[in-house]
């Protein structure tokens, strides 16, 4: 058992969120209905436990656990701190619109247990656990886009539930075939296998677990599901898939390209960089002229995904890489769940026009949104902005000057779609009809957009807290 290192405290984040969410689901059946918000407050109080103990964890020599399975290092002590700090974000939005709602209990648990997914993705370091991780957080993301059980949620539920199930078929072809190249699916053992396989059969694995983990992620070309999940969902089931799916993605991608796939003769950096280029592109030219504002932060959600890339594309040329994305990671986390926060405390406000004059009602809540759109295209001192400046180094490091021109034109682009939400907003124009405030969801719409202006001004120290080898 010691030699195994089967120690459950060195997962202590995934197991306070995990015994959350079961004791929710049980609690949810015996509460009376005026009563089941004490389950998001048990899975908040879960998400704090968690964060103090992946802050603890971080403080320690990375390590592995369950033979090597699980890594505990500096990737996985930022994701669990964003991801469970996005959870608690997500439950906080929750709560007001589900409130007496008679699922209320399910719509919380459901969001743990896909944070929980997201949890073990960045962690996992077994193909087979990452089958897993992917499969506990894709199936609860399908039933949070359909809870509404509308017209709009029951296809965004069928669409992203079908355009998931092919790539998740795709996504365990390629992990069987990545078995059969390197005769494991454990990181440590492929690593030394791999590159003595064939590079054709190595490519055609890869290849389909690309397909999964860039499904989970929202990029290209696994992006068809995006705009109609989100615009169908409720908003903050639309903050969680825009967001904590795609953070456990990325960094799974990360360490699967860093370790096992590091001296494989694959032209993955290459493949990467052309994703990159076209999720960013594509995004932005689907967000260019989108009215509905969920509509248009699904698009704007597939061209971050571009950015995300970037330093994965970049992860063999130098230490710059692994910051980079952990730091732009969390920076678009705060900074995407801020504008979900204002759709969220703005319930009738669903197209760009609908927040015509909204600066003279509510100037606060427009400052929010103009520090979060403006933080999504990386103006500074928003963390995006300090984001975008890593990625495109480690770019420039890692031999893809073109990449980061790139992103550099792509981000001017964006300039236009994001100017066409916040010019309404501070217009004088035409007396708009009072707008109906959630007021908990305004809260946290200043309270993230005052925080991504606080880590990017704070990003240097940040930044040094992301360096740091991976757990071998």
């Amino acid at each position: 058992m010691n030699e195994m290192n089967e120690n459950p405290l060195y997962l202590l984040p995934e197991v306070f969120l995990g015994g959350s969410a079961v004791l929710g689901l049980l609690l949810g059946a015996w509460l009376p209905r005026h009563r089941q918000w004490l389950v998001a407050a048990l899975g908040s109080t879960a998400c704090a436990a968690g964060v103090a103990a992946a802050g603890v964890a971080a403080a320690s020599a990375p390590t592995t656990a369950f033979g090597g399975a699980f890594a505990v290092d500096p990737v996985t002590a930022t994701v669990r701190i964003v991801v469970l700090g996005g959870t608690l974000v997500v439950l906080a939005l929750s709560t007001a619109p589900l409130r007496r709602e008679a699922r209320e209990s399910e719509f919380y648990v459901l969001v743990q247990l896909a944070a929980l997914g997201a949890l073990m993705l960045a962690g996992a370091q077994d193909l087979l656990l990452v089958a897993a991780a992917y499969l506990l957080a894709s199936v609860p993301s399908y039933a949070l886009a359909g809870f509404r059980k509308d017209g709009p949620g029951t296809e965004a539920a069928l669409k992203y539930f079908v355009i998931g199930a092919l790539l998740g078929v795709v996504f365990l072809t390629g992990i069987t075939v990545m078995f059969a190249a390197g005769r494991s699916t454990a990181y440590a053992r492929l690593g030394g296998a791999l590159p003595e396989a064939p590079a054709a059969l190595v490519g055609v694995g890869l290849v389909g677990v690309l397909a999964g983990l860039l499904f989970k992620a929202g990029a290209v070309p696994s992006h068809f599901w995006v705009p109609d999940a989100v615009q169908g969902s409720s908003p903050p089931a639309a903050a969680l898939l825009t967001t904590l799916p795609k953070i456990g993605a990325l960094a799974a991608l990360y360490r699967l390209l860093a370790a096992p796939l590091a001296g494989s003769e694959v032209p993955w950096p290459e493949l990467v960089a052309v994703l990159a280029t076209l999720s960013m592109t594509l995004g932005n030219f689907g967000a260019f002229f989108q009215t509905d504002v969920k509509r248009l932060l699904a698009y704007s959600a597939i061209s971050q995904v571009g950015y995300l890339l970037m330093p994965i594309a970049a992860v063999g040329a130098g230490a710059q890489a692994q910051p980079a994305l952990l730091y732009y990671l969390a920076a678009y986390a705060l900074t995407n769940l801020g504008a979900f926060a204002v759709v969220c405390s703005l319930p009738h406000a669903r197209n760009l026009d609908d927040y015509r004059g909204l600066l003279r009602q509510h100037p606060a809540l427009t400052l929010s949104l103009i520090v979060c759109l403006l933080g999504l295209l990386g103006t500074p001192p928003t963390a995006v902005f300090l984001g975008k400046l890593e990625v495109f180094t480690a770019a420039i490091d890692g031999g893809l000057a073109w990449l980061a021109v790139v992103a550099a034109v792509n981000t001017v682009a964006s300039l236009f779609y994001y100017l066409r939400w916040i010019r309404p907003a501070v217009s004088g124009g035409e007396a708009a009809p009072p707008h109906q405030v959630l007021r908990p969801a305004a809260v946290l719409a200043c309270t993230t957009a005052t925080a991504s202006v606080v880590l990017g001004v704070a990003g240097g120290p940040v930044l040094g807290l992301m360096t740091g080898a991976l757990a071998g």
